[in-house]
């Protein structure tokens, strides 16, 4: 039998990107760049996922959340390239109940993401090693069963070392508020207002796009912002 991968969106979009009007914001203020609370549904022009073609996998939006509900890999990117300084706040619930995909695992996140060798970012599977190519920062947050969290830089042509570890366990479903931030080469990533990793990059990534990442779970986002910081 052939599974097909469901993408369930309505016409009525709450995504807004904002024009960036100097003079509308003093200086050192963040300024909004875009914002999604998924109130009235997906625009599948937007958010572009790619999901491993295993059963029982879809990404759809249901009161007012959007759901990653896979047993395979799953990465939902934002289309829009982001640069400079900012950063990026979002909810995010690993649900663990009766659902068919429910495992306590697997938080994860892509940012500053571009392939060196097309322009079209968007052409894989959902398999997590069809990403190895790119360049990119990436947190598996509770990754391997809720054994790990670590941060890499892929650097493209399949190198991605391992550059932080941290002791970080996920609660079952706990709404994490999630914060990236991208400020003069150093990157952050921090849960509930807690800093888990911070790199200063000597050959930092200066433009890329943001994807939400996962693999086997049922996760619930909601509430995407991204601001422009004007330090």
């Amino acid at each position: 039998m052939k599974w097909i991968n469901l993408i369930f969106f309505s016409i009525g979009i709450t995504a807004t990107f904002l024009a960036c009007q100097s003079n509308s914001t003093r200086s050192g203020e963040p300024e909004l760049l875009f914002e999604d609370s998924f109130e009235q549904g997906l625009d599948s022009t937007l958010w572009i996922a790619e999901i491993a073609p295993e059963p029982n996998s879809h990404v759809y939006v249901a009161e007012g959340k959007l759901w990653l509900d896979t047993y395979g890999g799953v990465t939902v990117w934002l289309n829009q390239l982001l640069d400079g300084n900012y950063a990026i706040e979002y909810e995010r619930t690993v649900a663990v109940d009766t659902g068919a995909n429910d495992r306590l695992s697997d938080l994860n996140q892509f940012w500053m993401a571009s392939d060196p060798s097309n322009e079209n970012l968007f052409s894989r599977s959902g398999v997590f090693e069809s990403y190895d190519s790119l360049s990119l920062y990436y947190v598996g947050m509770g990754g391997n069963t809720n054994t790990t969290t670590r941060f890499r830089k892929y650097e493209g042509g399949g190198t991605k070392p391992l550059l932080y570890e941290h002791d970080h366990k996920l609660k079952a479903n706990h709404t994490y508020r999630i914060r990236t931030e991208v400020i003069d080469g150093v990157t952050t990533f921090s849960v509930d207002g807690q800093e888990l990793f911070s790199h200063r990059d000597p050959d930092p990534l200066t433009q890329g796009y943001f994807g939400l990442r996962s693999t086997y779970s049922r996760q619930a986002i909601d509430n995407v912002r991204i601001y422009r910081l004007n330090n």
